[in-house]
């Protein structure tokens, strides 16, 4: 029926207007009139009624939008339900009003309604810090307030201030609170944290945040939007518009700055100082390479921190850890690591975690893997797609036959930088990602690995055989097989023998590089012996074998195939043009099976060496 009312949507979405109020208006009626009075669009039978306020002069205005087909839709859409739902469920549905909100309004507003469960955990925590009368000692302020659910089961209302930038959650508090809800009227109300002055704020808070001392008893408690503009420092997205706070700290937040939840911190930290912040947030402000700067400014003591995983709250998409921070900006402490809480979705304790703020380290993966990059076009057998040294970028690293563009760190892969590539690819998979790991950092290691040839060659295996090897011969002279025509009984001679030869320690030096090489005195030297292979690397060789001769065996067969190449044979793609997950061949399928546990076990034997090594700590 939304096509009915006589709204312009899109002009009134770019207002805050969303049809969510209006189905809420209409789902909480009786006789087509909306029965809770406080709510932002109310239904009057024949039209709604929104926006409504009092004027200057002391009078009462409203909006009114009509239907353009004479409620004709209306009626008989809701002909097929029966409502109001029961009264019981009323404070709920309202209190769940983020629900309607889309995805980028969510994103951009901070319409995210924090679970009950980590509610209760966070103010138990709150508790620990300040102790068991913290809330009467202690105010409270939620300035993301939106419809008030991080509040739930706080008692001392008269400690307690919310504020939120949409009218239309003002008015669910309000009306929250007239059913119920422990909050005064009075200290909920409109306002717009990173843009309007505190000049704005009711009296009584105002006197608190002006008062050194009492800013000493007050609690920054938030759940903030998380919207981001793809990390750049400007905001470009229409819908994420450069705020007087980002504008006002723009040298001291850099490119963090593009992290709205990171803008609220930097407000609180400069304009409220000596308070406590309590907030809900990605982990992005303790290890992110783009939050050094902010690092350096901010000094804060983190009492208590808490993770659990980001899909446990609603509509939030994504395997990594959310936190909850309990900040004493009383006193100064740069931030180097802690070790962390951590709750699975279930709600249980599962054990701890330590974060880190790698700012004393000698770099990340990616400046170790510079000092080796060649500019050189020549003879490259394909390139290294590098990415942010982080476990949440994992699945973008991989080795491709061409150079894409517009990627951000393309390394060229050539006889000299091999190992390089292959240690840089094994390092970042040989480790499964998930919720916990999610946002930690890759580093430049220490020079351990330089004389250690068993993991040079285990880092070359694993590189080798991985499924993110998207080498293919479609797109140029595959030089990656790692075997020799006899070996495989292949049909024809290989267009490239580069690996084998590389493998048996065959290929010399090219003068040109290997001068520069002695130049910038780099720890790579080309081995002119045969490379040898740990018992796990030689059983991936043969499980690897195996399939090869499989494949050769096909009378459709690419002599030069790649490992990606064969994988594609097998299983076929969709009509989307993304590889199937299986094939209907039983013996490739118990292949690729043998050679995926092989290359696990490898991975595992890889695992200590990339802690032993400082890759990661």
């Amino acid at each position: 029926m939304k096509p009915t009312i006589a709204v312009n949507w899109d002009s009134a979405k770019k207002s805050g207007i969303i049809d969510g109020d209006f189905y809420l208006a209409d789902l909480l009626s009786q006789e087509n009139a909306t029965l809770k009075e406080k709510l932002f669009v109310l239904l009057k039978r024949d039209c709604y009624e929104l926006d409504r306020n009092i004027d200057a002069a002391g009078f009462g205005n409203h909006k009114t939008a009509q239907f353009n087909d004479k409620q004709i839709a209306h009626t008989q859409f809701w002909n097929r339900y029966e409502r109001p739902p029961k009264e019981e469920y009323w404070d709920y549905i309202v209190n769940r009003r983020d629900l309607l909100v889309p995805q980028d309004i969510r994103e951009r507003k901070g319409s995210f309604f924090t679970p009950q469960i980590w509610v209760e955990l966070s103010q138990k925590y709150l508790a620990d810090v300040l102790g068991e009368n913290w809330q009467d000692e202690y105010t409270i302020w939620d300035c993301a307030a939106g419809t008030g659910n991080l509040l739930t089961g706080l008692t001392n209302k008269y400690n307690i201030w919310a504020s939120t930038l949409d009218k239309q959650d003002v008015d669910v508090m309000k009306d929250r609170i007239a059913n119920g809800a422990n909050l005064l009227e009075s200290h909920v109300f409109q306002f717009d944290f990173l843009n309007d002055e505190f000049t704005k704020l009711p009296a009584g808070l105002q006197a608190i945040i002006n008062d050194p001392e009492k800013r000493k008893k007050l609690v920054i408690y938030i759940n903030p939007p998380y919207a981001e503009s793809n990390g750049k420092v400007s905001l470009t997205r229409s819908d994420v518009q450069i705020s007087a706070t980002h504008k006002r700290y723009a040298a001291q937040l850099e490119k963090v700055g593009a992290e709205l939840y990171a803008q609220f911190i930097a407000r609180i930290y400069f304009e409220i100082p000596n308070c406590f912040i309590a907030e809900f947030s990605k982990l992005k402000l303790l290890s992110g390479v783009n939050s050094k700067v902010f690092r350096s400014y901010f000094e804060a003591k983190l009492e208590k921190l808490f993770i659990v995983p980001a899909d446990t709250f609603d509509n939030v998409k994504g395997t990594f850890p959310i936190g909850f921070f309990i900040w004493n900006t009383v006193i100064k402490k740069k931030f180097e690591s802690f070790n962390a809480d951590v709750f699975e979705r279930d709600g249980n304790l599962s054990g701890s975690k330590v974060f880190y703020s790698y700012d004393n380290e000698r770099g990340r993966i990616n400046d170790w893997l510079g000092v080796f990059k060649n500019k050189s076009k020549e003879n490259n057998i394909g390139f290294l797609m590098a990415d942010a040294p982080d476990f949440q970028h994992n699945n973008l690293v991989c080795i491709r036959s061409d150079k894409p563009k517009g990627h951000g760190i393309c390394f060229a892969v050539n006889q000299h930088s091999l190992q390089v590539a292959c240690i840089y690819l094994a390092v970042r998979h040989c480790i499964e990602t998930t919720w916990l790991n999610d946002r930690d950092q890759f580093l430049s290691p220490n020079d351990g690995w330089q004389t250690d040839t068993e993991f040079q060659n285990d880092c070359l295996t694993s590189t080798l055989f991985n499924s993110q090897n998207r080498i293919s011969s479609n797109e140029g002279v595959n030089h990656w097989i790692p075997f020799t025509e006899s070996e495989i009984n292949a049909r024809d001679k290989f267009a490239s023998n580069f690996m084998t030869k590389f493998i048996q320690g065959k290929l010399k030096p090219e003068a040109s590089k290997q001068m520069a090489l002695e130049e910038h005195d780099l720890p790579l030297q080309i081995r002119t012996t045969p490379l040898k292979f740990s018992p796990e690397a030689e059983a991936v060789f043969k499980a690897g074998r195996e399939l090869w001769v499989y494949y050769h065996q096909q009378e459709n067969c690419n002599v030069n195939a790649s490992l990606y190449d064969i994988r594609a044979h097998f299983q076929g793609r969709n009509n989307k043009g993304k590889m199937n997950n299986k094939s209907d061949d039983a013996v490739y399928m118990e292949l690729i099976k043998n050679l995926r546990e092989n290359i696990k076990q490898l991975q595992t034997k890889i695992a200590p060496k990339v802690f032993e090594y400082g890759f990661l700590k």
